[in-house]
């Protein structure tokens, strides 16, 4: 809400195309946008814990219940009232990562394949320069877009977090050297960006929507084909559906909910 806020309150109203480098500046140094980013930024080093230490499809899926936690301070803090299908979508979300919790199995030990460092490297530029450019051509139509791009960066930093080198046990220079660590910072970095953008061009709640997909069932999968996650024995049909319906409620709770960056 804070990013939003801020975000929307640097925007130039009569400026109707595309975000430009100087407005995205001007957005993320508001200080409701810095005081998110503070917040932002001791989330994204749980997040980095979290994305160690258990499967990629709950730590993922955790993260993205964030937008539950908004929804309920926006009764709080904006005296939002949610309807019925808001209440439906934030149970299904707590019901969904409930299940989770006790059906996923253990951590994989799988390192990927060779040259999985550099292809996430690589995919982080590619994604990130073509995310640029469809922006510029998009201008005032890229919010969803963008989000949705962003989400898939943020997805990629989680791959990257937990094929990265020199973190467990940690060894700067192994860390310094590795591609995954770099993915990590530029993925993270042009995630970052693109909401922002995102947050400037349109609907807070179809750019959340949109970076809910991308940040949780890209890595999610992955996480299991790369990194052999897995479920309790007997339970894979029930984490599978538990994922989908948490993905399903979170999105479902950014496009019901009320929160709005003109709040």
């Amino acid at each position: 809400m804070l990013q939003a806020y801020g975000a929307r309150s640097s925007r130039d109203p009569a400026h109707t195309g595309g975000p430009t480098l100087h407005s995205t500046v001007s957005a993320a140094i508001t200080p409701a946008f810095l005081a998110g980013m503070a917040l932002d930024g001791l989330g994204f080093l749980a997040s980095l814990v979290s994305a160690r230490l258990i499967p990629l499809f709950l730590s993922q899926t955790i993260i993205s219940a964030n937008l539950v936690v908004t929804a309920l301070l926006g009764i709080v803090v904006l005296g939002v009232r949610l309807g019925g299908r808001d209440w439906l979508a934030i149970g299904t979300v707590v019901v969904s990562l409930l299940v989770l919790g006790f059906t996923t199995g253990h951590l994989g030990t799988g390192t990927g394949p060779p040259g999985l460092h550099w292809a996430l490297l690589v995919t982080a530029l590619v994604i990130l320069a073509a995310a640029v450019l469809l922006v510029r051509f998009l201008g005032a139509r890229a919010a969803i877009p963008a989000g949705l791009i962003a989400g898939v960066l943020y997805g990629t930093m989680a791959v990257a977090v937990r094929a990265a080198d020199g973190i467990d046990p940690f060894r700067l220079s192994a860390l310094l050297t590795d591609p995954a660590a770099w993915t990590i910072a530029i993925a993270g970095l042009g995630g970052f960006y693109l909401f922002t953008v995102a947050l400037q061009l349109g609907s807070v709640n179809g750019a959340a929507a949109a970076l809910v997909v991308g940040e949780t069932v890209i890595p999610g999968i992955l996480g299991v084909v790369l990194f052999g996650d897995t479920a309790r024995p007997g339970f894979d049909w029930l984490v599978v559906l538990a994922f989908c319906a948490a993905v399903a409620g979170a999105v479902a709770v950014a496009i019901f909910g009320k929160i709005d960056s003109s709040n």
